[in-house]
Parts: structure tokens; C-alpha cells; sequence
């Protein structure tokens, strides 16, 4: 067994204590050692958590020791006795994740009541019916979540008994209602587990610890994890606290609340408040709480004693703090403070208006934003001039739109998204169990709960558009329908939501692009002030080019010549071009491709004055360019039967061409260099229209230093393609200079995709006056995947079975893949050390493949024009954190 400490009180611990005592733990002890009013108690560490699971789910003898010493000091703060029939201590138990995990594991109030002391505290109270209302609570939670029986079983007594007895709201039901209800509990609790409901309170304690630390493997929180990236490893702390009871009467409360708004980043406090209940009524949506605001009518002097407080909070901690707080009797306790859960223009707005005020530096700033809160800003907006027919109006828990087939639980959200629909998730309210199908849906729509209820927290944590407490709409799971002022849909019709401003829309809505303001541009000016990393753009149309300057790429790293020739005008040209029979033949039909080439070259370059282009010359095999094998063999058997002869032979050449180009494994087959190599005719034709291109732009009054030409050779595996390919570009290269009597600078490099080229790169490098990782088919011939295969079959049985930990199409294999780039740069750099060094995969847009190739030293990466704000992010923060 461990000799370590297992157990801390709150008075031992502090903020910096996070990976022991967990995130809700260390900022209670933290708030305690302010001398903020935190209610006594302690915390079992995460290392207790882990020594849990090694143990097979049983509590070492030592920490149930350490339990009873610290509950000792709880009754001694508190003047109470756990388990004593005249004044019962009770406690709440908790979990405290290291990383913040909102409602996706256990908590359990009002421990340590029976039918014991049940009594004694209404003796102690003076209020039966709250001591009852505190025992039913602790016995649906328990139930729930140490006894696993369904909340339904407990709610349909609830609902039961409220209609018998007149009762609209939990709160309105009498003393003798709730002794019915504390029977009924207590019989449902034998009826489902075959044993009576637990009497002993220390019993109850070591159930009730056990469970939150089995909350730690949940479905709902491995999920959630996984969904956020965070390890299974780090276990979850549980935090045993005195209860103080916001169910105490009108002068009782308890609330959630944010120090600025998490939706809008505006700076002022933010929250919803419920009086006479209890913590989880707020944030379950089964009532709809207050704003905050209200506090200040009915409570005005701990309203502003809570005002005080959060100001205190987040001047301490420097950044905007989510606060959980009771009321008992008029005074206020702190039972929680963290990090808040924003929105993504929220986190824009928060960051830049703290360094603005002086509260962080610029260097923090770029810090507090995530990469994937940029991409969030850069989703699209309903169209303001669209005519809408809006059914009715929520609260805006988390802003954005979304349009989506209405599924009524997770499991359908989650499948109809497997099969590509997109999804709106509607419910009553969410739970934890809940999260796969909010993670599988294009947003959320709740009939109850505030802004601070579990969808809404989720939500906003995951950019997702949401609307909660939309009291119109009306779900009827049985029929799978439901209807908001007199519409009715069923499941699978169209509904759209507006998260900005809780508007619920009939079917889809027209989308307009984001529109970016000055935080958001304030963010990236500073990112480019901080990034070592040059951000380039992959585009192949002039269209692409201008998007991807106005989202401030300086260049384009890869633009794919093969896309322009799928062109509608140039495509048949482009087949007759591979039918040709003879090199004479296919050199008349390319010069009719030369001037449509030149003219995309040149329009691309019109864009990209002043920043670099690399051209990336033909890769894929040709015939990818000619029709599919069995259409065309479908085709020749229709025509062989309305005996159209003169299409028929036309068919038949191209079948017999088809048929010659066949590769077994064409990604590895004839493309590439190896197809400029055979036919160089058509590189050379592409070299010469890039540099007639370029010239003309010259002639037109264009700087012949603000034309960055770079042209890429793709599939250079070794040193003598590249030596070839380079000697016939710059023979024909010296043609076009010689014909347009003027110097054109140009640099002539190769894509990086093949293991060997790795490994050589020290002889490559000899040629080359660039390269650019092509980490697409890098990671293919690496691991020997293909990738449309891989991700079809066996990639999601690898994921899931923890084989590997990353998709390595989506993030850079650091191991593998990763350690073949390291070698490449390290020997390049050995032979020429000016080399140039980029990135132009997917992973060129991927925050944590960005990370490492700042480690290894590229000059630029190059992503997606919509990615490039991303990556600029990314590249500052990676260089922050080097």
C-alpha cells in the first residue's frame, strides 16, 4: 500500500496543488487560505484515485484511516458528529478532475442522513419538511449514482405524488408529501437492488467515494476525454465537504455564476440563482433559475457581498471565473471556483480586453485563446437578410447557428451522424449521459434549463450553438414528435437555431460568411508579432489565393496543377493529350493546355504579388484523367446494342488505353516524377507556362522581384530523378528567358513524401533549393496504409482499441513519421544549411502537429485557406511554449 498522504484538508492545500487535489480542490483550498467563506472539508487525492483502480475498486485500509481522522477535524470545526442522531454532520461528495470536466462525473448531497437523522435534524432545524426534502435528494442521488437505478424510477414518484397533492413545483409539496415520497424512495431503492437503501453513514461514505471515483470511467466521461484530449491517466480527486443548504426557505439559495458573460466576453457578472433548492437544480434544468440580477431585489446585501467576492476571485486568478455558491439563512458560501467555459468570442473578447486593462500580457493572451476557438469564429452565420419563420424564442446558451434533423436522444444523434446527416439534438434537458450525442450534433435545443444548465455549460465548452429553456416546445417521446406554438414536427424533420439569440427557426437557413472584428484581428496581429513559423496557403484558383491574403497567409505552399486540369473546357483536351500515340500527337494537343495553363498561373500570381508560389508539377497518374473502368465498360455493352459504330471505336481506343494505364496500386504506381520522367513533355509544358506567366506580368509593369516562383517536383525518391527532372526544367526554363530576353528568378525543390527521401535527404538536398514535406502520403508509405482504406476498415478499431493513440492523418505520427522528417531536415541542413524547409500536408493546419514542426526547425507550414488563422495561432503559441 502507499506510505503518501492521501487525504489534505482544504486549510493544507493551495492552487498549485491541481494534479494531487484535483482542480475543484486546490482553488478550494485557495479560496479558504483568501479567507473566503468556504465551508469546511478535504480532499482525496488523485493519487488515492489511481491506487483505487490497481486495487480492483477497493478502498485501502489506510485511506478509509486518513477519512476518519479528517472527518474528525470536520466535526470539530462544525460542531456536528457524523452520524449522531441529535446533530448530524452531513457532507457532499464530489469529484475534482485535474482538468475541468463540467458534469460529466458524480456528485452526491446530503450524506450521512437516515431515518435516524432525519429526525434529529428537524428537531435541530425546527423544519421537517426541509430535513425530509434533504433525505429525499440524498436518496435519488444516491440511488442514481452509488445504487445505479434509473432517475426516471425517482421521478415518475416525484411527478406522481405532485399531481396527487396539487403540487406544480418540487418546492410546493407539503411535509406529508414528502414523507410519501421518502417511503416510496426507500421501497423503489429494495425493489431495484434487493436490499434495503444503506442506514450506517460511514457505509454510505465509502460507497459514495467509490462512486465518484468509478465516475472517472464512465461511457460519458471517456467520451468527453476523448473528445478534449484529455488523459485517462490522471484519475479524479473527490472532495468531502460540510453541507450547507440552500433549501432552507426563501432567504436560502444556490446559483452558478460567471465573473464576465461566458457567451459575449462582456464584462459584467453573469449567472442564474435558484432560492429554497439545491446545487444540482440549477445546473439540471429542472427548474428555471433567475438571473442574477434578480438576487439583488430579493437578497440585496449577500448580492453584493457576492459582487465583492467574484471581483476578488478573478483579480486573483487573472482570468474570468466560473463560481458555484449557496445561500443558507442570508449568508454566502463558496463551494466552487474555476476557469470559465467560453465561447469562442467570448475568449477573443476576455483575452483582449484583460491585456488592455493591464491584467495580462499579450504573451498570456495568445495563450488563453485555443486554436479551435478560432476556427469556431470562422464558422458561418445565418443570413441577416433572410426571411425566417421563427417558431419561438429561447435562452442563447452558446451562439452560432445551426440546422439539422431533429433527433430526440443521443444514441440517434450519434448514428444519424455516423451516416453523414446533420443532426439537432432536442430534449427536455440534457444529462452527462447525454454527451456523445451532443458531441455527434450540429447544436442543442432544450425545452428547460438556464444559461448556466448542463447543455449550456457543455455547449458553450465544445462551440456548440445552443438554445435551452424554450418553454414552447413541447416533446412527445413516444410518438417521436413534437410541436412550439402550434407546429409540429417528427423526428428527422428540419429545425435551425440561432444560439446568439435563442431564436428556434422551421428547417434550414440560409448562411452567410463570419464577419471578423477588431478582437478577433487583434489576436492574430499579435500571434504574427510572436510566431517564428511563416504561414503559407494551399490553392490551386485565383479565388483561394485571395482568401486565403485576407485570412493573412504570406504565400501559397502547394498549388495543385492537376485540379486545373479537371476543368470542364480543358478536360477533353486533356484526354485526347494521354490517347495520343505519339509524342508529336501529344505535343499539339499540349500547346492547346499551354495558354490555359499560362492564364491560370498568371491569375494566381496576380494575387500573390510579393509572396511566394510553389508549383506543384502533375502527380497523380493519368488515368485518374480518363473515365472509371466499369462505367466505361458499362458504356461499350450499350453501344455494342444501338450499333453507334463511329462512338463505339472512340470507345473502344479509350478502353484500350484505360486498360494499358491500369495499375494494381496506382499510388505508388506511374505518377509523380516518374511520370515527368517519361512524358517530360508535359512538365515542360508546365514550366514554360509558369514562366511565360510570369514574364507577362512583367511586361505589364509587375517587379520581376515581386514574382516568387518556386516549382515543386513531386515523388522524389531518389537523388537522380531529381537531377534529371532538374537539368530538362532549366533547359526549357532557359528557353523562355532566352525567347522573353529577361531574367525571371525561380527556385526548383521537391516534395518530401516517400521514407527513402527522408533517409537521402542529404544527397536530394543537392538539387533541391527547397523542400516541402508532403505529409499526406508521407504518412501512407510510412505506415504502409492507405488512407481512404485504412479509415474505412480498421483505422476506428485502432482508435478505439488504443492500438494508436492519433489518427496520424489528422496529427503528425511523432514516433514514426515525425522522426522521418527530424532526420530529413537535420541532413538537409548539414549539406545546405539556407535550404528551405516547409510543411504543405493537412498537418500543416493541425495545432499539435505545428507544435512539433516548430521543434524541428521548418520555415513555413502550409494548410487550407480557412485554416490559415488557425495555424497562425498555433504557430505563436508553439513558438511561446519552445
Amino acid at each position: 500500500m502507499s506510505s503518501e498522504k492521501l487525504v489534505y484538508l482544504f486549510s493544507e492545500g493551495n492552487a498549485s496543488m491541481k494534479e494531487l487535489l484535483g482542480g475543484k480542490g486546490a482553488n478550494l483550498a485557495e479560496m479558504k487560505s483568501m479567507g473566503l467563506p468556504v465551508p469546511p472539508g478535504f480532499s482525496i487525492t488523485t493519487a488515492a484515485c489511481m491506487e483505487y483502480f490497481r486495487n480492483n475498486g477497493e478502498l485501502s485500509s489506510e485511506l478509509q484511516e486518513e477519512v476518519k481522522e479528517k472527518i474528525k477535524v470536520l466535526e470539530s470545526e462544525t460542531g456536528r458528529k457524523f452520524g449522531d442522531p441529535k446533530r448530524p454532520l452531513l457532507v457532499s461528495v464530489r469529484s475534482g478532475a485535474v482538468i475541468s470536466m463540467p458534469g460529466m462525473m458524480d456528485t452526491i448531497l446530503n450524506l450521512g442522513l437516515n431515518s435516524d437523522t432525519v429526525e434529529g435534524f428537524a428537531a435541530e432545524t425546527g423544519d421537517r419538511r426541509f430535513a425530509l426534502d434533504c433525505y429525499r435528494r440524498f436518496i435519488q442521488m444516491f440511488g442514481e449514482v452509488v445504487l445505479h437505478i434509473e432517475y426516471y424510477d425517482f421521478e415518475e414518484i416525484i411527478q406522481k405524488e405532485k399531481k396527487n397533492s396539487g403540487a406544480e413545483t418540487d418546492a410546493d409539496l407539503s411535509e406529508a408529501s414528502l414523507e410519501n415520497v421518502v417511503e416510496m424512495f426507500l421501497n423503489k431503492v429494495k425493489e431495484k437492488t434487493g436490499r434495503d437503501f444503506p442506514q450506517d453513514p460511514w457505509e454510505q461514505l465509502d460507497m459514495a467515494i467509490c462512486a465518484v471515483f468509478d465516475s472517472w470511467n464512465t461511457p460519458r466521461a471517456k467520451v468527453y476525454r476523448e473528445a478534449n484530449r484529455i488523459s485517462e491517466n490522471l484519475g479524479t480527486a473527490v472532495n468531502v465537504q460540510a453541507m450547507v443548504f440552500g433549501n432552507m426557505g426563501d432567504d436560502s439559495g444556490t446559483g452558478v455564476a460567471f465573473t464576465r458573460n461566458p457567451s459575449t466576453g462582456e464584462n459584467r457578472i453573469y449567472g442564474e440563482y435558484l432560492l429554497n433548492a439545491q446545487g444540482e437544480d440549477v445546473v439540471a434544468g429542472i427548474r428555471t433559475p433567475q438571473p442574477l440580477e434578480k438576487l439583488k431585489e430579493e437578497l440585496p446585501e449577500t448580492y453584493q457581498q457576492f459582487l465583492d467576492v467574484s471581483r476578488k476571485l478573478e483579480t486573483h486568478y487573472r482570468d474570468m471565473q466560473d463560481i458555484e455558491f449557496t445561500i443558507e439563512r442570508g449568508k454566502l458560501y463558496l463551494l466552487q471556483t474555476r476557469t470559465g467555459k467560453r465561447t469562442a468570442p467570448a475568449a477573443v473578447k476576455v483575452a483582449v480586453d484583460m491585456v488592455e486593462n493591464g491584467i495580462i500580457s499579450k504573451e498570456e493572451a495568445l495563450l488563453r485563446v485555443t486554436p479551435e476557438q478560432i476556427e469556431q469564429l470562422l464558422h458561418r452565420q445565418i443570413d441577416p437578410a433572410a426571411e425566417l419563420e421563427i417558431l419561438s424564442k429561447g435562452l442563447p446558451a452558446s451562439p452560432g447557428a445551426a440546422s439539422g434533423q431533429v433527433a430526440f436522444d443521443a444514441d440517434t444523434a450519434e448514428n444519424w451522424s455516423r451516416e453523414g446527416k446533420k443532426v439537432l439534438l432536442v430534449r427536455q434537458e440534457t444529462t452527462p449521459d447525454d454527451i456523445h450525442g451532443i458531441i455527434a450534433s450540429e447544436g442543442i435545443l432544450t425545452s428547460r434549463g438556464g444559461m448556466t444548465s448542463h447543455a449550456a455549460v457543455v455547449a458553450r465548452g465544445m462551440g456548440k450553438p445552443c438554445v435551452c429553456g424554450c418553454e414552447e416546445l413541447e416533446i412527445d417521446e413516444r410518438s417521436h414528435s413534437l410541436s412550439i406554438n402550434g407546429v409540429y414536427l417528427n423526428e428527422g424533420d428540419k429545425l435551425s437555431i440561432d444560439g446568439a439569440t435563442g431564436r428556434v427557426i422551421q428547417g434550414d437557413v440560409p448562411m452567410v460568411d463570419p464577419v471578423i472584428d477588431k478582437d478577433f484581428q487583434a489576436i492574430l496581429k499579435w500571434a504574427d508579432e510572436v510566431r517564428q513559423l511563416s504561414i503559407r496557403a494551399n490553392a490551386d484558383t485565383p479565388e483561394d489565393a485571395r482568401k486565403a491574403v485576407e485570412w493573412g497567409a504570406r504565400g501559397i505552399g502547394l498549388c495543385r496543377t492537376e485540379h486545373m486540369f479537371f476543368d470542364s473546357d480543358r478536360l477533353p483536351v486533356v484526354q485526347e493529350m494521354i490517347l495520343s500515340g505519339s509524342k508529336e500527337e501529344r505535343g499539339g494537343y499540349l500547346k492547346q493546355l499551354l495558354p490555359m495553363q499560362q492564364q491560370d498561373f498568371k491569375d494566381i500570381f496576380k494575387e500573390m504579388i510579393g509572396y511566394p508560389v510553389t508549383i506543384r508539377l502533375l502527380d497523380p497518374p493519368l488515368h485518374e484523367f480518363l473515365p472509371d473502368r466499369e462505367e466505361l465498360l458499362q458504356e461499350l455493352a450499350r453501344l455494342r446494342e444501338t450499333g453507334n459504330r463511329e462512338e463505339l471505336h472512340r470507345k473502344e481506343m479509350l478502353w484500350q488505353k484505360v486498360k494499358t494505364l491500369y495499375e494494381m496500386n496506382p499510388m505508388l504506381g506511374h505518377r509523380g516524377c516518374r511520370l515527368g520522367l517519361t512524358f517530360p513533355e508535359i512538365y515542360q509544358m508546365q514550366v514554360r507556362a509558369a514562366l511565360q506567366a510570369a514574364a507577362e506580368l512583367i511586361e505589364e509593369g509587375v517587379e520581376k522581384d515581386k514574382i516568387l516562383l518556386e516549382i515543386m517536383v513531386p515523388l522524389v525518391g531518389h537523388v537522380n530523378e531529381l537531377k534529371e527532372m532538374r537539368s530538362k526544367m532549366e533547359e526549357t526554363a532557359g528557353e523562355v528567358l532566352k525567347e522573353k530576353g529577361m531574367e525571371i528568378p525561380y527556385t526548383i525543390g521537391t516534395m518530401i513524401e516517400l521514407p527513402r527521401s527522408c533517409v537521402t535527404a542529404d544527397e536530394i538536398v543537392q538539387e533541391a533549393d527547397f523542400f516541402s514535406f508532403g505529409t499526406n502520403d508521407l504518412t501512407q508509405t510510412t505506415f504502409g496504409f492507405s488512407r481512404d482504406d485504412a479509415e474505412a476498415k480498421f483505422l476506428p478499431f485502432y482508435l478505439q482499441n488504443k492500438i494508436i493513440t492519433e489518427n496520424p492523418f489528422m496529427e503528425i505520427d511523432r514516433e514514426g513519421v515525425g522522426e522521418l522528417v527530424k532526420l530529413a531536415c537535420q541532413r538537409s541542413r548539414q549539406v545546405k544549411d539556407d535550404v528551405k524547409l516547409g510543411v504543405c500536408g493537412e498537418h500543416g493546419g493541425d495545432p499539435r502537429s505545428i507544435e512539433f514542426f516548430q521543434h524541428v526547425g521548418l520555415d513555413y507550414v502550409s494548410c487550407s485557406p480557412y485554416r490559415v488563422p488557425v495555424a497562425r495561432l498555433s504557430a505563436a503559441q508553439a513558438a511561446l511554449r519552445s
